[in-house]
């Protein structure tokens, strides 16, 4: 019933916020001091997960394959206390060439409630953070105070977006690009990775597109900008196997699809990487611009 009401209801968003979603046109200003991707490539494409439940963590492995079977690695962000994580999967995945991430603490909706329970759960999330040996977070449904994140011992947050109306906390980014949380004098800072794509619970669930059409529109839109594509897919809607998807999944074909469209149609033109390999390179670019600004021009 609750989906059925979301997609009547979304019916009406979605004309509402036809003008900027899913391509926000002003979100394709370039960074002062811009100089590109490594190695001259166009744009780049970050694949991420975040994994609600325990069904989707028994997904990762499969997914994991589709997506190296492509020539593609990506991260899986799990959330330490909702489930049981295992240290296995987390050792495959890194040993695969993928990323581990944490999500939040426990997926309940009340990391922001207030200032002191943000630092109560901060103290716990640095603790898996530690364990983990990660450096990348992602909030609970894309709830963020990027302030309060600085708490966070972390190379990268990515719990913001270019433009998503339709998230609980909607305060778009409006932006295609990562940036810098700079520090506070007290805290570190860290660098943002906002998802450009849209989520696929948004599309496949609650809008029932059938086809990856709206994501393969908007990367074609990300690529002639420069942007990043940064996607997020959850294990728990992908469907494998034989049979029709349930209502809150989609076919895994339509990520295959994708994947391919990617690596064929724009085959040679990205730079395809991690979230930390992103995070590390627009730090250091960002350091770099501040040590050496006169041998950078906003032309370049």
């Amino acid at each position: 019933m609750q989906i059925a009401m979301r997609r009547r209801l979304m019916r009406h968003l979605r004309i509402k916020h036809a003008h900027h979603w899913p391509i926000d046109p002003d979100a394709v200003k370039p960074p002062a001091n811009w100089q590109g991707w490594p190695d001259g490539k166009q744009f780049a494409v970050v694949l991420t997960h975040d994994v609600e439940l325990a069904g989707g963590h028994n997904k990762c492995e499969a997914l994991m394959r589709l997506e190296k079977a492509q020539g593609f690695v990506s991260s899986f962000n799990f959330v330490p206390e909702r489930y049981h994580v295992s240290a296995d999967l987390r050792n495959l995945l890194t040993a695969e060439g993928f990323e581990v991430g944490v999500h939040g603490l426990n997926h309940d909706g009340k990391l922001y409630k207030t200032r002191e329970e943000f630092r109560r759960r901060a103290a716990k999330i640095n603790q898996y953070i530690a364990e983990w040996d990660v450096v990348g977070f992602r909030s609970p449904a894309m709830h963020h105070n990027l302030d309060w994140i600085r708490d966070l011992n972390i190379l990268y947050d990515a719990s913001t977006f270019d433009t998503d109306p339709f998230e609980p906390q909607p305060d778009a980014i409006s932006n295609i690009f990562p940036f810098m949380v700079e520090d506070d004098g007290d805290r570190a800072g860290y660098v943002e990775l906002p998802y450009t794509l849209p989520q696929d619970f948004t599309l496949y669930v609650i809008m029932e597109e059938r086809n990856p059409k709206i994501w393969k529109e908007k990367v074609a839109w990300i690529a002639k900008n420069g942007g990043m594509v940064l996607l997020n897919v959850h294990p728990d809607y992908v469907h494998f196997g034989d049979g029709q998807p349930g209502q809150e999944t989609f076919p895994a074909s339509i990520y295959s699809d994708f994947l391919s469209h990617i690596a064929t149609t724009y085959k040679g033109q990205y730079w395809h990487a991690l979230p930390r390999e992103v995070a590390s390179f627009w730090k250091q670019r960002s350091q770099a611009t501040v040590r050496h600004p006169q041998t950078v021009t906003a032309d370049q």
